[in-house]
């Protein structure tokens, strides 16, 4: 069963997944071209992607025990 943290952080790790995906082919920030006006809350969306994969990364290993 995931919890809501599980579920927040697949949110976000697909997020930073399909954004690196559309700069990679398309040279197309998508949270940039949203949240561009607002460039605290880009920083603060990246930093909420790359915490969420290191918690999946940590809840990853944690399922093997």
């Amino acid at each position: 069963m995931m919890k809501t943290i599980d579920w927040v952080a697949m949110i976000l790790v697909i997020v930073g997944g399909l954004n690196w995906g559309l700069v990679g082919l398309l040279n197309y920030n998508l949270v940039e071209s949203l949240l561009g006006s607002w460039p605290l809350v880009v920083k603060i969306v990246y930093d909420l992607v790359g915490l969420a994969a290191l918690y999946s990364i940590y809840a990853m290993f944690m399922m093997k025990h």
